[in-house]
């Protein structure tokens, strides 16, 4: 498949992004992308440097004649989302994708594909590599860590870049350009105990697990109403409890705070006599979520069969106010954006509900452009929890980036766009944490702006970027570097 993908236009482009999926570079794990941009980048003769956070910043002189242009930054992260479907083996430490074509996209077999931010990374390598290009002097910068805690952003410091002008490339909707993003905060929230109530004599224990659902980010496929794994299982366990006798033993839902959770397991004990019944209710309980989500979760499957016994139980008090604070939390589109229409401005994401051997932690992710209406959820789920008894904290506080509509770079761009395709492109605030604002925190003068291909299903193992949209931005970027105004004195 690697010549496939290679013949693919922009060659380069897709050559550089090929060479991407080949090294594994989930979160936490880059040291050996940034030792490939590294390498790139030296034998390209072009100035690389390393900051102490682990960012790399490779810098292009300018064309001949283009001397007196603004410096320009491409920026993007490094590092993937590791998801996969629970069939497959793969092993995001060590395995390369497997990327193929499928038809007009690219995508990868049963785990992400990492477009989201390859992508990004393969057009800017492509314009340092590319001797042909007319612009000005040029910096790219690769982040590491954006996607849990956006680390490389957090820790740029003022007078590592040069450029006024930042064009970030981790959008994901070819035809619209970003000028602002939501701010983002994590809740950990745990409950503990000492010892678990023993099994109860004749009861027999059930593993119900919940698989097939789209998932996705939770920003950006958060308003399409895709059903999250763990708020279903739970919702099914509180009749389990209620109806059936069933006592919980352990939960496993979801895996990263950024990505709706695709499936959930469950292990649950209850009387032998309730068993029949039991296999009814979840067959039931399939084809209601089946018919809640019909043309959204059509792979959706609800299963249940005998498992072993657990050597414990959750305590009867706690694993009912659990099940409770699980169903009351706020989950999914909180509130609308007026200015925007169409766009989310505050949402919340019920990432993982993990229970097992004295301790329960469940992590949400919280979203929002408003600052106030961001503390208003994260009230409302403190409170929903905190009345269950467990402790919640509050961690990788981003705050938004908030929209210039009078920026140069979108005039710019907007003008460019329509010159190259006919038609003006959509100018948008994305609902999904992006560096920009970060970055502005120490760049406060900076003029932004956010753009990429299609990419469908970010943060899953559906993630695939349209072929003839990465052509489209191919130009679109060349275009604007070879525009970028003249630097003021």
């Amino acid at each position: 498949m690697a010549k496939e993908i290679k013949l693919l236009s922009p060659q380069a482009v897709w050559g550089y992004f090929y060479d991407l999926t080949q090294i594994p570079r989930p979160t936490g794990h880059t040291q050996q992308v940034t030792e490939y941009l590294k390498t790139f980048g030296k034998e390209q003769g072009l100035e690389t440097l390393q900051d102490a956070t682990g960012n790399v910043l490779i810098r292009k002189p300018a064309t001949a004649g283009y001397e007196d242009r603004e410096t320009v930054i491409m920026q993007s992260h490094v590092d993937m989302v590791p998801q996969k479907n629970a069939s497959v083996v793969h092993d995001f430490l060590t395995d390369p994708i497997d990327a193929y074509v499928d038809g007009e996209w690219v995508t990868a077999r049963e785990t992400t594909l990492g477009a989201d931010n390859g992508m990004g990374m393969a057009l800017a390598m492509a314009v340092l590599s590319d001797k042909t290009l007319k612009h000005g002097p040029l910096e790219a910068l690769f982040t590491i860590d954006e996607e849990v805690g956006m680390d490389g952003a957090s820790g740029l410091k003022p007078g590592f870049l040069k450029g006024r002008i930042l064009l970030n490339g981790d959008s994901e909707e070819e035809g619209r350009l970003y000028v602002g993003c939501a701010g983002g905060i994590d809740l950990n929230i745990s409950f503990r105990y000492q010892d678990g109530a023993p099994p109860i004599e004749g009861d027999v224990a059930v593993k119900i697990l919940l698989t097939g659902l789209k998932g996705g980010h939770s920003g950006v496929d958060i308003h399409l109403g895709r059903a999250n794994a763990n708020k279903l299982m739970f919702r099914l366990l509180k009749v389990a409890v209620c109806d059936y006798g069933a006592r919980l033993a352990t939960i496993d839902g979801g895996s990263l705070r950024n990505a709706i959770p695709r499936e959930a397991t469950a292990v649950i004990t209850l009387p032998a006599d309730n068993i029949e019944a039991l296999w009814e209710f979840i067959a039931d309980y399939q084809d209601l979520y089946r018919s809640e989500y019909k043309g959204i979760e059509e792979s959706l499957c609800l299963t249940a069969e005998m498992t072993e016994a657990p050597s414990s139980l959750i305590p009867e008090e706690m694993q009912d106010d659990l099940i409770n604070a699980v169903e009351g939390c706020q989950n999914g589109v909180i509130s609308m954006l007026n200015d925007f229409p169409g766009t989310v401005e505050s949402s919340s994401n019920l990432a993982v509900v993990k229970a097992e051997n004295g301790a329960i932690d469940v992590k949400i992710l919280v979203r929002s452009s408003s600052e106030s209406r961001r503390e208003s959820v994260c009230s409302s789920l403190e409170s929903v929890f905190s009345m269950a008894g467990a402790k919640v904290e509050y961690d990788n506080v981003y705050g938004g980036w908030q929209p210039n509509i009078d920026s140069p770079i979108l005039r710019t761009m907007e003008t460019t766009y329509e010159k190259l395709f006919g038609q003006k492109p959509v100018v948008s605030v994305m609902h999904a944490g992006l560096e920009c604002g970060i970055i502005q925190e120490a760049y406060p003068d900076m003029d932004m702006i956010s753009f990429g291909p299609d990419i469908r299903f970010p943060h899953s193992p559906d993630e695939a970027v349209r072929i003839d949209s990465v052509e489209k931005v191919w130009k679109l970027l060349t275009v604007t570097l070879e525009d970028a105004p003249r630097a003021s004195s």
